[in-house]
């Protein structure tokens, strides 16, 4: 069940999505889903790892049942606020997918508020390439990732272009859309 809090997270997240990931072509593949209806969201709230898992495990099985849902973004607002916390759930959750045999099936894309690359200072714009307003796993159907990439041109550029285009953006545009809240709106 779906609580106020609930739909306040997931307005906030497609404020996102329709914002930085489509609005600034970060995903070229998001605004078709987006028009199409075929991207849920989905709140998580437990705060133990284990039924973290047992939910996102019963939204593969959802996602199985449902082929008309394209994509999941599954939203974590109460828990893995620190960055190294939410990677260990990242490499528990891919562990889940090979044991479930998922694995080729679906893939996880990853967004944090704190997202930090390996490679790049702390401070580097390009991080917010990842950054979102919640904790989130982007459950991806690879079956679909592969025949959209087929048809984009030079899909390997797709990173590069995103880090470029985010530091000519600056870090103030995306953290005046990450700090949006729809219940001040």
């Amino acid at each position: 069940m779906q609580t106020n809090d609930d739909a306040r997270v997931i307005q906030n997240t497609l404020h996102w999505v329709d914002k930085v990931i489509i609005g600034e072509n970060l995903c070229p593949f998001a605004k078709k889903e987006r028009e199409q209806k075929s991207i849920r969201t989905l709140c998580c709230r437990e705060e133990e790892t284990a039924y973290t898992l047992q939910t996102l495990l019963d939204e593969l099985v959802f996602l199985d049942n449902n082929s008309q849902v394209e994509t999941t973004l599954f939203i974590l607002p109460d828990t893995y606020h620190d960055f190294f916390d939410y990677l260990d759930l990242v490499d528990t959750a891919n562990k889940l997918l090979q044991r479930e045999d998922y694995e080729g099936i679906y893939q996880l894309a990853t967004f944090h508020p704190s997202y930090l690359f390996a490679d790049a200072p702390a401070e580097d714009t390009s991080h917010y390439t990842n950054r979102s307003p919640y904790p989130m796993l982007h459950i991806i159907r690879e079956e679909s990732l592969e025949k959209a990439l087929e048809r984009y041109p030079n899909p390997e550029q797709i990173p590069e272009r995103n880090i470029s285009h985010a530091q000519k953006l600056g870090a103030q545009f995306f953290k005046q859309i990450l700090a949006y809240d729809s219940s001040k709106h």
